[in-house]
This record gives structure tokens, C-alpha cells and sequence, in this order.
């Protein structure tokens, strides 16, 4: 993958960033740094799983397939949502912006991939059907078919992970027991498909590299997933803490956004 792909990416990320943030008008609460730094955080993720060198050796050396898989599927969405994109955009769009988005926030179609148990099934089913699947050889052979399958990891990874513990305003968010439940069997289902993986190294990095390479990346999978997953639950448990603590005073990105109901504890 050429490297003005992941420096386009990363400056897409980071400038859209910016300008909102630079349109936010100074009446509302000042921004958080945090919000700002976690962003930052998933933008770099994104422009290492992308640059050149990591790319070409995941193309020989299934452990960083793995390392790329982890970088862009679960790590970059932790701090690109833990950025509260939604909730910058809708203070720093015009009015019309905001009820454009706020619009699109509130379509049935939102309401259904947003909902945790369809975002886990395209986020983790998304990997059955990569690896258990010709889809991988597949991704392995032909670069647009590869350029795919990582724009659906990341996309998939901050649809997920805004599901569970997005900071960002979202109606009808499902209440905690819910989240809870998706984000416990989701990382199941994680787990139980890295130790498949080991188990089938052979198999499916048949015609595709070294099986050594496939069941030490499906170890990276394994233990490289049980963090992430960790994070995502601290996050949604401190959410539900800040949600619990009234007396707290509001931060900046959690102040209320005009047109769209703070999502349910």
C-alpha cells in the first residue's frame, strides 16, 4: 500500500478534526484536550496500520496481518471514538448542518447498525468470514480486494465500539445490561476465532505463508484482543460511572447538543 495512502488517511482524520474544532463557536464549553489527544491517538493507529513497511511485511508474516487486524480493527476506534467526533461536529456545524445530522442520527437505518448486536455481528462476523473463508487468500492475492477488508476493519471496530461505549450522543442507545452482554460474548467470539485459528494454522495459511507465522499471529489475535476488549470495558464502565455522579460537573463534550437527547445510562 503506497504511503500518500496512509498520509491522505491520516490527514483527512486530523484536519477534519481540527477544522471542527476550529468552527466551534466560543460560546459553548471549551473543548477537552483529552478528547482531542485520544483522537489523535486513533489517527496515529490508523497511519501505522497503514504505512508501507507494516502492510508489506503483512502481506509474508501472518503476525502482522494480526498486528494490522489489531491496529486498525480495535485500538484506532477506542481513541477515535473516545474523541467524540458526533458530538464536536454538532457543535460546530450551522444550524442546517445539525439537523442534517441530527436527522441521520435519528434514521431507522442508524438506529439498526448502531444497535450493539448488529455491530458486533459485522464487526466479529466480519472476521469468520475473512479467515475461515477463500476471502482471505483472496485479500492476500489482489490489493483491492486487501484495501477493502482494512477499510472494513476500522469501519466496523468504531461502529462497534461506538455501540458500547461511545461518548457521543445516540437515541435509543440500549441500557448498560445490554452493552454489557454484546461486549462479554463478542470478545468470546473473539477469542474462540484466534484459538480456531491456531488450532487450523495449517489450514488456513495453507498456499499463504509459514502455518509458524499463522499460529503466532493467532496468539498476537488472542492476547492483543483480550486488551483491547479490556479497554473498550473500561470505557464503558466509566461512562456509566460519570453517568451515575450527578453532583459531577458536566465536562465540555458532554454539555448538551441542540436537537439530539443524550443517550440513556
Amino acid at each position: 500500500m503506497s504511503g500518500w495512502v496512509a498520509a491522505g488517511v491520516g490527514a483527512v482524520l486530523a484536519g477534519g478534526y481540527a477544522l471542527a474544532w476550529w468552527a466551534r463557536p466560543a460560546s459553548l464549553p471549551r473543548w477537552s484536550g483529552a478528547r482531542t489527544a485520544a483522537w489523535l491517538a486513533g489517527v496515529v493507529a490508523v497511519v501505522v496500520a497503514l504505512s508501507p513497511p507494516l502492510t508489506d511485511l503483512a502481506h509474508h508474516d501472518h503476525r502482522f496481518h494480526m498486528a494490522t487486524h489489531l491496529l486498525l480493527g480495535m485500538y484506532a476506534p477506542l481513541g477515535l471514538v473516545l474523541g467524540a467526533p458526533v458530538t464536536l461536529a454538532l457543535g460546530s456545524l450551522p444550524r442546517r448542518g445539525r439537523r442534517v445530522l441530527t436527522g441521520v442520527l435519528r434514521s431507522p437505518p442508524v438506529h439498526v447498525l448502531s444497535h450493539p448486536v448488529p455491530a458486533a455481528v459485522l464487526n466479529v462476523g466480519g472476521m469468520v468470514v475473512l479467515y475461515l473463508t477463500p476471502l482471505y487468500g483472496l485479500s492476500m492475492a489482489r490489493p483491492e480486494v486487501h484495501a477493502l477488508v482494512m477499510a472494513h476493519f476500522l469501519l466496523a471496530g468504531c461502529l462497534y465500539t461506538w455501540a458500547i461505549a461511545g461518548p457521543d450522543p445516540a437515541p435509543r442507545r440500549p441500557g448498560m445490561a445490554t452493552r454489557t452482554t454484546v461486549l462479554v460474548a463478542a470478545a468470546g467470539a473473539h477469542a474462540f476465532l484466534a484459538k480456531l485459528l491456531y488450532a487450523r494454522a495449517g489450514e488456513v495459511a495453507a498456499g499463504h505463508g509459514d502455518p509458524a507465522s499463522m499460529e503466532a499471529g493467532a496468539q498476537w489475535m488472542y492476547y492483543g484482543g483480550d486488551v483491547a476488549e479490556l479497554a473498550l470495558a473500561v470505557m464503558l464502565f466509566a461512562w456509566w460511572y460519570r453517568r451515575r455522579r450527578p453532583e459531577v460537573a458536566p465536562r465540555a463534550s458532554a454539555a448538551p447538543t441542540p436537537g439530539v437527547p443524550a443517550s440513556s445510562p
